[in-house]
């Protein structure tokens, strides 16, 4: 170890304790190693010698305090008791005034133009959403959002925060309560996180959300403890006794309970077509935004009546009672260097153009996206062509508008290609529709990735350690084909030369981690299984529509075989579901046509050598199984008195019904009112149930 001095000892160590814990977090959270496992023990071993011979030294959350208790290889998942949901974000005054008429036209009373909406108005916090379960008054359980269903089990980490109380004081919290929240990091502190990252040569966090977001989700909670992240609450979850009568009041209380808020905030009130006090709450946080020590990127609405937000409820993505406003996107300048054709997983030629790298509200963008050929030859966009860059609702890089005047003179238009640039197949596009696809299908080796990609992604099957890389790797090497392969990866493993563990940055603790994250995942809900297989036009919310409707999966899987032909029942049946067109319904049935997609099906769940299958399919739960229309199918015709029609279509969902938009034999109930035209006739016919509007809302209980 030669004439290392004390002071040089500890600097030592602090910079092995960083670079330890940053591949550890690679390792074990990412499953991204950087070293080879030879690497990472030499850096263990260098870190125990020097505390051996300096002992006075060793850290409190020194690396030799875990030797033989490695992190889990991934956070235990748990279901919400209540989803938490996502915000839609509205961009104009324009979104904000249909946002407020369709709460208008839910709720019947507000009908009458007269009759205000207040709301209260919110910074954005640009953090983690998380969510934590108190029982009487004790901190019990804290979760990620995670997909809105299931969270990540971050208790441990979330009580290493100063501003999240363990107990809460005695003034008249419920016996459950579920505070909601963001965990944020505020400018300053990201700051000097990324100054710390940068002496112990660590990479650094891209903004403040990023930042967060890493340390939330440490593996090991002392790491979480010397992040220096805060908590602002702002809603709740499953409370076992009403809280408030109002979103005011209800954080009143929760400061109360003793969390900060996120501020500045205020109540606004709109009355019929004025929205002045509207616009004034949102300018006023905006331009108080860069003073406010926090990333905020827009604000947030809410009807400040609780019980309206009950009747209002939830559509399949988000609450129809709360938006996001969010703040003009920040725009920059730069140099288009060239443009490239990606092809996705259903076949979508997308042009991305790659920039001269370029800060856009705080964050390093080196790529936009085009959208699609029409769009180019609409803006005119070309190589080398100066443009100014902005990020979509802070998000998606986009090219705004084509600097002309600092055109190069040899500049041409870009030749959009006539084939994929992955497999050679002709690029084509129907009569009329702006995407431009790949005609190739699984032959092309860049959406059969896509596709495998998707299917492990985080609100399909998720299966850590499956990222873009090792999906790549495993299917060069001819390891991942189809979805199948995934869960016979590690059966075929053990007849492989060599096996996994012995591939260059793997080892035995790596390629058992990936087999185990896999073996977890082989249980899936029905609405994610129906997501992961990627069918176009289907996304999580007609996952969940579908799932609710089929409630199994193989009750779905034999009616969309069945659908395939136009003229059956069961595409009348599918048809019928709120929210189901003919073109969506076409997309489903195609998939189902095609032998491939039927083979893999087969492959999924069907058992192996009299052993489980390789996929388990839970059945879909309805969200009020007690209730006695859960699972009936009603259909709505007619003017209704005592709700607008979308209040009647909200409280069945809610009470676990299938609302269609047709009659059929399937149907149970059909609920009709002044005006009821054909549908009431031919339920008659058909011999169906038909309820008024009163009877209706005495069977679930609203009258």
């Amino acid at each position: 170890m030669g004439q290392l001095t004390e002071e040089q000892a500890s600097s030592e160590l602090n910079e092995l304790a960083e670079m330890i814990a940053r591949h550890d977090r690679l390792y074990y959270g990412k499953d991204q190693p950087e070293i080879t496992d030879a690497e990472y023990d030499a850096l263990r071993r260098r870190n125990n010698a020097i505390e051996a011979r300096f002992p006075h030294l060793i850290l409190p959350d020194s690396p030799s305090h875990r030797v033989g208790t490695e992190p889990a290889a991934g956070f235990r998942k748990i279901r919400h008791a209540i989803p938490m949901t996502s915000l839609e974000n509205a961009l104009t005054l324009d979104h904000m005034r249909k946002f407020l008429d369709g709460i208008r036209n839910f709720i019947l009373e507000l009908h009458n133009p007269n009759v205000s909406i207040e709301l209260v108005g919110e910074p954005k916090i640009d953090g983690l959403s998380c969510s934590l379960r108190y029982e009487k008054g004790l901190l019990v359980l804290g979760l990620t959002r995670g997909n809105g269903i299931e969270g990540e089990d971050v208790t441990a980490n979330v009580k290493t925060i100063k501003d999240i109380p363990h107990q809460l004081p005695s003034k008249g919290w419920p016996d459950v309560l579920e505070v909601r929240g963001e965990v944020y990091m505020s400018d300053k502190d990201f700051i000097r996180l990324n100054e710390q990252q940068e002496l112990v040569g660590g990479k650094r966090f891209a903004n403040p959300r990023n930042a967060a977001a890493g340390s939330l989700r440490q593996l090991d909670p002392d790491a979480t403890a010397h992040r220096p992240l805060r908590f602002f609450a702002y809603a709740w979850g499953e409370v076992s006794t009403p809280i408030a009568q109002t979103q005011w009041e209800a954080r009143r209380k929760l400061k109360e309970w003793g969390f900060k808020l996120n501020e500045p905030s205020g109540l606004v009130e709109v009355i019929d077509s004025d929205y002045t006090t509207l616009s004034r709450c949102h300018e006023t946080i905006h331009v108080q935004r860069s003073s406010l020590g926090f990333s905020v990127d827009g604000v947030v609405m809410k009807v400040n009546r609780l019980d309206w937000q009950d009747r209002l409820g939830f559509d399949s993505r988000s609450p129809r009672w709360a938006i996001a406003w969010k703040f003009p996107p920040e725009q920059a300048s730069t140099v288009i260097r060239n443009i490239v054709v990606q092809i996705g997983r259903l076949g979508r030629a997308t042009p991305v153009a790659n920039l001269a790298p370029i800060t856009v509200g705080g964050v390093l963008v080196s790529r936009a996206t085009l959208h699609n050929r029409d769009e180019m030859e609409r803006k005119d966009i070309r190589e080398d062509d100066t443009v100014i860059i902005q990020r979509a609702g802070d998000v998606i890089p986009q090219v705004v508008e084509v600097v002309k005047d600092r055109r190069p003179v040899h500049s041409r238009p870009y030749p959009f290609p006539t084939h994929c640039p992955v497999c050679g197949s002709t690029l084509a596009r129907e009569e009329d529709a702006a995407e431009t696809y790949c005609t190739g299908g699984l032959f092309c080796q860049a959406q059969a990735r896509e596709r495998l990609l998707h299917f492990v992604s985080r609100n399909a099957f998720d299966i850590e350690g499956l990222g873009e890389k090792n999906i790549r790797l495993f299917y060069e090497k001819g390891l991942l084909r189809t979805p199948v392969d995934i869960f016979t990866l590690e059966e075929r493993d053990r007849h492989s030369d060599p096996p996994l563990s012995a591939w260059k940055g793997w080892g035995d603790t790596s390629a058992h981690n990936l087999f185990d994250a896999i073996h977890r995942a082989r249980t899936i809900s029905l609405d994610r299984f129906i997501y992961a297989l990627g069918i176009r036009q289907v996304g999580e919310a007609t996952a969940r529509l579908l799932a609710r409707h089929y409630l199994t999966r193989k009750n779905w899987c034999r009616s969309m075989e069945a659908a395939v032909d136009p003229d059956s029942e069961a595409r009348e049946s599918l048809l019928s579901i709120n929210g189901i067109g003919e073109s969506m319904a076409e997309d489903i049935v195609s998939f189902f046509r095609e032998p491939q997609n039927q083979e893999v099906l087969s492959k999924l769940y069907r058992p192996r050598n009299d052993s489980e299958s390789l996929v388990t399919v839970r059945d879909f739960e309805p969200l009020n199984i007690a209730s006695p229309v859960s699972g009936k199918t009603v259909v709505f015709t007619g003017k209704m008195e005592t709700m607008s029609r979308s209040e009647a279509k909200a409280h069945a969902e809610r009470s676990g019904a299938n609302v269609a938009s047709s009659v059929s034999k399937k149907t149970d109930y059909v609920v009709t009112g002044p005006g009821a035209g054909s549908k009431e006739k031919e339920a008659r016919e058909l011999g169906l149930t038909i309820l008024s509007e009163r009877e209706w809302l005495n069977l679930i209980g609203k009258a």
